[in-house]
């Protein structure tokens, strides 16, 4: 997929393209059947699909105060859209200069001039140009005078609910903890990934050490508490099945920020430190808890660690190694 990071990079002979508009925060199943829809308009057309996104959320610069948390970063959200099988991306800096642009110019300079769109793909509360102007009625009309479709496409429920896919609902299930429904609604595990770095290192002197994330991550963190999951190594291509932490470990009172700490279950004596990896999390074991003593937070842990176990579907070690005999 080719990166685009401002309408003059796109080459004069791209061709004509199929353009979805939209944030895209998070890439999610909604969004993802908006780019399968895309596909196939584009192979009617014989055109290349194209997603055009920003660099931040509009509201961070429209109404900062109602901006929420982004479910990932920009460099994430690039990865995710390259895996929707797109032709390209192009991702606009949404500032003040483009937020003054009228709808008009907004659709000439980029869809038209630049883009060539044969069609373009919108959310029925799509707007777009100065004081959202801009309505998927007015792109229409644009449409038909510079030869190009717009196709305004309906929300996407999930089956069985009547809730729609969307970004908001992503983020309220991660502030409940309730990743196994998130990761439904993205159509991927929910995960966070970052470089390995050295924490207390009070997990190995409790018998079950982890590996620590920064506090800075490319995706958005569930609430805190105890996760079974997957640790994907990319420094070494190895998957490790996982008990994940969230919070700050309200035991001792010296961790003041909130960390994601993974220990692979089975792997004693793995040093990850300087790794690049992933953690995803699939089911939620409980919330953060304050143990009254070591002792009770090593019980704790292990249970942790049987629950996680039963959940991913591995076997005890001497279990393991009878069958093997």
């Amino acid at each position: 997929m080719i990166v685009f990071r401002d309408p003059s990079e796109v080459p004069a002979d791209f061709g004509r393209t199929v353009a979805a508009i939209g944030k895209f925060d998070g890439v999610h199943a909604g969004h993802r059947a908006v780019f399968r829809k895309a596909a196939l308009d584009a192979a009617e057309l014989g055109a290349r699909t194209v997603a055009v996104t920003f660099d931040r959320n509009p509201l961070s610069i429209l109404r900062p105060d109602h901006c929420p948390d982004a479910l990932v970063s920009v460099d994430r959200k690039i990865e995710l859209l390259s895996e929707c099988g797109l032709d390209a991306v192009l991702v606009l800096t949404f500032d003040e200069q483009l937020a003054a642009r009228t709808a008009e110019d907004f659709v000439r300079s980029i869809l038209v001039d630049a883009l060539h769109v044969a069609a373009v793909l919108v959310g029925r509360d799509f707007r777009f140009g100065r004081g959202g102007a801009g309505t998927p009625g007015l792109l229409r009309e644009l449409g038909a005078q510079d030869d190009f479709v717009v196709d305004v496409i309906e929300d996407v429920f999930l089956t069985g609910t009547d809730r729609r896919m969307s970004s908001s609902w992503v983020r309220e299930l991660l502030a409940a903890g309730d990743v196994a429904l998130a990761g439904t609604v993205l159509g991927r595990p929910v995960s966070v990934r970052g470089e390995v770095v050295h924490g207390h290192k009070r997990g190995r002197e409790l018998g079950f050490p982890t590996a620590n994330l920064p506090a800075m991550l490319d995706e958005f963190v569930p609430a805190d508490g105890v996760y079974a999951g997957r640790m994907i190594d990319h420094t070494t291509g190895l998957t490790h099945p996982a008990a994940v932490s969230v919070g700050t470990n309200p035991t001792f009172d010296d961790v003041l920020e909130r960390q994601v700490e993974a220990h692979a279950i089975d792997r004693p004596g793995l040093d990850l430190y300087g790794h690049d990896v992933t953690v995803e999390f699939t089911h939620r074991l409980r919330g953060m808890t304050a143990f009254d003593s070591i002792e009770a937070l090593i019980a704790g842990i292990a249970s942790d660690v049987a629950q996680a176990r039963i959940l991913l579907g591995i076997e005890e070690p001497d279990t393991a190694r009878s069958n093997a005999q």
